[in-house]
């Protein structure tokens, strides 16, 4: 524009025809206004063959760019529903890329698709049915694909109100004819064309353990060779452990398998021999980089040639630690649950521990996850407060559509109550920390219960009403979509069911908190509008709660400034330290840290 800084009206024009909302066409205004399409030039010819459009604009070329068909997904027109959705549909289109013609394959897919690598078939996942489709680009037909299969290849375990994803594919083979997908433990082998069997090629199912194709070729491998080794990471569901299984070919037998009590991950294989290198780790030792040679013929079962080559922390011997087991109790829904117990060094059950109950969904698969005692961004430093003397607790959460609130409170509580009969807890002297999802399950927990003694809840929801209309800043899309289709599970408009929004909403239920808190939520936050923090906060004031707000200037959801996450595991420790362990309070909680003090007096003293 030719137009001076003082001529200018900078106004924001929201349409409801947008397909976009706004704050997501000024988040990515950049982007679009450098948008290109696909093309192909004919050189014979001397001419641009146009193969991308406003509606195809997400081309997916095949064998390299050399394949006879590609494909793309058109959203066009259909993007407005992603502001309750959380998705858009897509409309598929088979192209040429020779005329760069276009042919409508089908309409308002919801799911992913995968080509083969010549563009052959096109795998099609549809989530409302559950189940995969085939695209033939030489009849032109969709047909079912792995029917046949008894187990499903969708997330079974699936517990928010909206269409399950599926386990995924791991990749098609050579020549088309075959694809690999997964179900919840296996591998299996597909024909394309429907006229054999579908295969199971690995053991999973019968031993709980989940099998996931480890690509150490990385982008030089195009698709899967009938004899090449096939390297699996593995992961066993009732005792948590992992390993490597590598198999001999795709029909073929396992020549070897490695398993322990560990999070094994990193897995690379040597390109001119058969060695592999991995890292493994557990809550009590760090990562550390492991060899291991296997043949065809004579292949240990168990670790006796696995080489370690690195010792890395050497320095943790000097300092207390702590151990994490797996607990297991029956939640008040009747459902045997587990979760991670996590005990100091030198525990002795004799004695009444303090304890820090942390969530976030389910965490069962970390029990041998090796935490370091870095400031964190948000969430609990569980080894720190291990050292220091703390149990910690991480429960596993189930929920039911419509009611989030109450499905934190019969898991979470259950747990802790479960814990305190073992004996060695403290009762009177239980902490709460969240973040995120985790600081509105702690919002709500306090309004319900006063079995805790402390909370902490960082960047939570309190109001769902308002929350409801809110925009994720970071990417500028509604929030609505979080409460009908999403995590926080509530499965119907405020318009439907505004009564399930009054009951999950901790500020419906604040004049019963008894328990002290502190919240975290900072300006900058892009995915919780941080409004929720002071709506939360000034409630409580309001009904003189014992309550304080941090708020880290121009800092996000998580803290990324590692002098801020290094205040608040300080504040953390304080504030935890005050009311669990008898600690005397910092001034910043008793007596505060006026506006005219930021920055000269951050009140950490006493």
């Amino acid at each position: 524009t030719t137009l001076p800084e003082f001529e200018r009206v900078n106004v924001d024009i929201w349409n409801y025809k947008d397909e976009d909302l706004m704050p997501a066409q000024l988040k990515f205004g950049d982007s679009l206004s450098r948008k290109n399409y696909l093309a192909r030039y004919d050189f014979d010819k001397k001419a641009v063959i146009q193969l991308g459009s406003e509606k195809l604009n997400r081309i997916i070329m095949t064998a390299e760019g050399d394949g006879e068909i590609f494909y793309s997904g058109s959203d066009l027109g259909k993007r407005v529903e992603r502001q309750w959705q959380g998705y858009s549909l897509s409309d598929i289109y088979a192209i040429n890329p020779i005329t760069g013609s276009n042919k409508l394959i089908t309409k308002n897919a919801k799911g992913r698709s995968f080509p083969s690598y010549t563009g052959k078939y096109l795998l099609l996942y549809n989530e409302p049915k559950k189940g995969y489709f085939i695209y033939s680009a030489a009849t032109g037909k969709i047909n079912p694909l792995g029917t046949d299969i008894k187990f499903p290849l969708y997330e079974e375990d699936n517990d928010v109100p909206d269409d399950p994803q599926p386990h995924g594919i791991v990749k098609w083979m050579d020549g088309d004819r075959y694809v690999l997908l997964y179900d919840k433990y296996d591998v299996w082998k597909v024909d394309a064309e429907g006229k054999e069997k579908s295969k199971v090629i690995t053991t999973g199912r019968k031993n709980t353990t989940t099998y996931r194709y480890v690509n150490v070729m990385g982008a030089e491998e195009k698709f899967i060779i009938p004899n090449q080794p096939l390297i699996f990471r593995t992961f066993n569901e009732k005792n948590k452990n992992s390993g490597v299984t590598i198999m001999q070919n795709i029909d073929g037998n396992n020549m070897y398998s490695y398993s322990d009590a560990a999070n094994i991950s990193s897995v690379i294989k040597a390109e001119n021999d058969n060695t592999l290198l991995f890292a493994k780790e557990s809550f009590t030792s760090s990562p550390n980089l492991f060899v291991v040679d296997y043949t065809v013929n004579n292949a240990p079962a168990t670790n006796s040639n696995t080489v370690k080559l690195t010792s890395t922390n050497p320095q943790q011997s000097n300092y207390l630690w702590g151990t994490a087991e797996l607990f297991k109790w029956k939640a008040y829904t009747g459902k045997e649950t587990e979760g991670i117990l996590y005990k100091p060094e030198n525990f002795d059950e004799a004695k009444k521990y303090p304890m820090i109950v942390y969530f976030y969904e389910r965490n069962n698969n970390t029990l041998y996850n090796y935490q370091p005692p870095s400031p964190t961004p948000s969430r609990l430093n569980i080894p720190f407060f291990v050292s220091r003397g703390y149990v910690v607790f991480v429960p596993d959460i189930w929920y039911t559509t419509g009611h989030p609130g109450k499905n934190s409170y019969d898991y979470i509580v259950s747990g802790t109550r479960a814990l305190i009969k073992q004996g060695f807890i403290d009762s009177t002297k239980i902490g709460l920390q969240g973040q995120s999802w985790g600081g509105y399950q702690t919002a709500y927990l306090i309004t319900q219960t006063n079995l805790y003694a402390a909370a902490w809840a960082g960047a939570p929801v309190v109001n769902m009403f308002s929350a409801y209309g809110g925009v994720r800043w970071e990417s500028g899309l509604n929030r609505q979509m979080q409460y009908e289709k999403s995590q926080s599970r509530i499965g119907a408009t405020i318009w439907e069911k505004p009564q399930l929004y009054i009951e999950n909403s901790p500020l419906f239920h604040l004049q019963k908190v008894k328990t002290p808190l502190v919240i975290m939520s900072n300006d900058a936050d892009g995915a919780v509008p941080w409004y929720q923090g002071i709506e939360f906060f000034t409630a409580m004031r309001r009904l003189n709660k014992p309550v304080w707000l941090l708020n880290y200037n121009g800092e996000a959801h998580n803290l990324v400034e590692r002098k801020n996450r290094k205040d608040i595991q300080i504040r953390e420790q304080q504030f935890f330290d005050w009311l669990l362990k008898g600690e005397p309070a910092p001034k910043w909680i008793t007596e505060g840290v006026p506006a005219v003090m930021k920055g000269r007096d951050l009140g950490l003293g006493r």
